[in-house]
């Protein structure tokens, strides 16, 4: 432990949310660099497909996602099923001497017209797949030709229009969005609380018993003089219980507390039992709760014997005699009687 408790609340602020800054930065980075390399903007915005631009040339030109217009398509009597669902009518066409597959959607075909004049549209570029082998299998009997003869004059690339997925995208576009401004907002409240940690969360949450700043500097204060009580990331001073872990900061005034336990969790593999591992709870007034996860069993309970004794409001458990103890609870916090009426009167 330090010997040196200097500021050392808001220092642990800081270090909390500098660490915290690494996981958004991080995902906005994987993000900008998928958005550019995958060409996700084309989903949104899909690239014009220039008449004398072949469908494999615009497919291994990363255009896969286009917007182009066809004219004299001819429906070759077959469709694309997705469980029983009719997805898509497939039609041929000429484009700039070459015969393409071009899938629509029921709606731009209406269910299957035996032709359509023109048709402007919005698809994926994709390569043969098994389905599209199997079509040019069927067509090339129905037309009396070798499968190599009709390969020989059909591009291996077709257009999807349900490929497309307009609600897909959609929700991709959504789940990018929303996702990249959540990263961006914890990177910016990660900086601010960086810079100013009086208005971090864990300070804030002075706010419902005095004024914020002058609670932090009090608590600073008294802990930079000498703490009464000092675990590895827990400490109690004339009138706070702080606490400056890696899974967060908190600051309670010790004569707003109304209940303490630990809660002990059981870490296993299959049958093989490792560890427990112990959590501190503590309820206040105003309805603030803190949790101090993963703390050592001698250190939860030096705590909570200290805290009941420097409050002796605080419920902490009751034993067979009604004498307040510390009680272990395994599972869910135990309600008694007593307690719920206790609240009841701080209510």
């Amino acid at each position: 432990m330090p010997e040196n408790y200097d500021h050392y609340i808001s220092k642990n602020i800081k270090a909390f949310y500098k660490r915290r800054l690494a996981a958004p930065i991080i995902y906005l980075i994987v993000l900008i660099l998928a958005w550019h390399f995958f060409s996700l903007s084309a989903v949104f915005s899909p690239d014009i497909l220039p008449d004398d631009t072949s469908l494999e040339t615009a497919f291994r030109g990363g255009k896969q996602y286009i917007n182009t217009t066809l004219s004299d398509l001819k429906f070759t009597g077959y469709t694309q099923s997705i469980f029983g669902h009719t997805n898509g009518y497939y039609y041929y066409t000429m484009r700039d001497e070459e015969c393409i597959i071009v899938l629509l959607s029921p709606n731009t075909s209406e269910e299957g017209l035996p032709s359509i004049e023109e048709v402007t549209i919005k698809g994926k570029i994709s390569k043969g797949n098994e389905n599209f082998d199997t079509l040019l299998s069927n067509l090339s009997t129905d037309l009396n030709w070798t499968e190599n003869g009709i390969r020989n004059k059909v591009s291996s690339y077709y257009i999807s229009e349900p490929g497309f997925n307009h609600v897909g995208n959609w929700i991709l576009f959504a789940a990018i969005f929303i996702t990249g401004i959540y990263a961006l907002l914890c990177i910016v409240l990660s900086v601010i609380y960086m810079f100013f940690p009086v208005l971090s969360p864990a300070c804030q949450d002075l706010a419902l018993f005095g004024n914020p700043k002058k609670m932090l500097e009090q608590a600073e204060e008294e802990l930079a003089t000498l703490p009464q009580l000092a675990t590895e990331d827990m400490f109690i001073t004339e009138h706070f219980f702080i606490e400056t872990s890696v899974y967060g900061n908190a600051i309670v005034p010790i004569d707003e507390i109304i209940w303490i336990y630990k809660y002990s969790t059981l870490h296993k593999f299959f049958w093989y039992h490792f560890s427990i591992s112990y959590t501190l709870h503590i309820s206040a007034n105003k309805h603030l709760y803190i949790q101090c996860p993963k703390n050592i069993k001698s250190d939860i309970d030096g705590i909570i014997d200290y805290l009941s004794e420097a409050n002796h409001d605080i419920l902490v458990g009751f034993n067979e005699k009604n004498r307040l103890k510390v009680q272990e609870i395994q599972g869910t916090p135990m309600h008694f009687e007593k307690f719920i009426a206790f609240l009841n009167k701080r209510v």
